[in-house]
């Protein structure tokens, strides 16, 4: 069997990924083994995002509510557990609780339900008045927490103690990492296969000619749909990482700044590439290290370094290695 170019990239991207926090562990920098968590977490969410930007070709700036959401469910549910307080009396008794499990699943239901109220009314707009309003959907929740007495309001709210992981102490950073790198390769490994099963060919026909493909009998609504669905779990189970790594949840979990990381992400590592989140997220993560070391407005830079992206490296930092995909016909996606 014959790799890809992008194949074997791919593997080296994982390998580094990996090899990173390993080499920070037998140098005993821990520091370096954190920055390697929040790559693996950040980029969890490019992926997320990548299955409905670039798989379904829905540009969209609300993409922090499913972060939110999952970090939120993790937050509640674990201040709940720590403070010995029932989340809710009547008409049953839900207890807080502080298994990793537990608030996944809780993360994926609420972020899942979330993303298919959002998508069933955003889809039914296109082009730049979708943009605006998974914009307008983000804003919402974003002030709804803040006006969330209730859990912190516009302080946030603190959990203590990391969350527990069976057979493993999750507060160890290298154990912590394990378990976010795991996710993160399900997430990939899962993103694979839909984008090579028949829906993926379908969202991406629907993609490429919304007429061609309701005249062979395809309904683009329900697969973006779907597409956004999967998308807003991902990002929720990322969301509940990302609070699991902090230790704290706040309403900028849910702003438009944070959405538009998200969009960066895929944008600089290259979108529609299985593992352009990754080396985005990576690529970000370096260059905040790095140039905000040297300025507080290094964000300036990195504007620049997008520029450069969009305007002559649209397969982002994959497809500049990389090159073109075969599949593609030459085309950027």
């Amino acid at each position: 069997m014959r790799f890809s170019r992008e194949t074997w990239l791919n593997a080296a991207f994982y390998v580094a990924l990996i090899a990173v926090p390993l080499w920070a562990l037998w140098a005993d920098e821990p520091y370096y083994i954190t920055l390697a968590t929040r790559v693996a977490i950040l980029a969890l969410a490019g992926v997320g995002l990548n299955l409905a930007l670039g798989l379904g070709g829905l540009v969209s700036l609300g993409h922090a509510i499913f972060f939110g959401v999952g970090g939120y469910a993790a937050g509640i549910l674990a201040s709940h557990a720590q403070s010995y307080t029932p989340l809710m009396e009547w008409p049953f008794t839900i207890e807080g609780t502080q298994s990793m499990p537990v608030i996944w699943l809780v993360a994926i239901i609420a972020s899942g339900l979330v993303a298919l109220g959002v998508g069933a009314l955003s889809l039914r707009t296109s082009g730049v008045y979708f943009i605006m309003i998974t914009l307008a959907f983000g804003q919402m929740f974003f002030y709804f927490t803040i006006s969330w007495p209730a859990y912190g309001g516009e302080d946030g709210l603190s959990i203590y103690v990391r969350n527990h992981f069976l057979g493993l102490n999750t507060l160890v950073p290298i154990q912590f990492f394990g378990i976010c790198v795991a996710v993160l390769s399900v997430a990939l490994l899962f993103s694979a296969r839909v984008v090579r099963s028949p829906f993926g060919l379908a969202l991406n026909a629907a993609r490429q000619n919304v007429a061609r493909a309701r005249a062979v009998g395809i309904e683009p609504y329900r697969l973006q749909l779907t597409a956004f669905v999967l998308s807003g779990i991902i990002t929720g189970v990322s969301g509940a990482l990302y609070a699991d790594l902090n230790r704290f949840v706040s309403p900028t979990m849910f702003s438009w700044q944070m959405s538009g990381e998200i969009m960066v992400f895929v944008i600089l590592g290259g979108v529609a590439r299985l593992f352009g989140p990754v080396a985005g997220a990576a690529l970000f993560i370096l260059l905040e290290e790095v140039l905000g070391g040297l300025s507080d407005y290094w964000h300036i830079w990195l504007g620049l370094l997008l520029l450069l992206v969009v305007l002559f490296a649209r397969g982002g930092l994959i497809g500049l290695i990389a090159g073109k995909r075969r599949s593609e016909g030459g085309a950027d996606v």
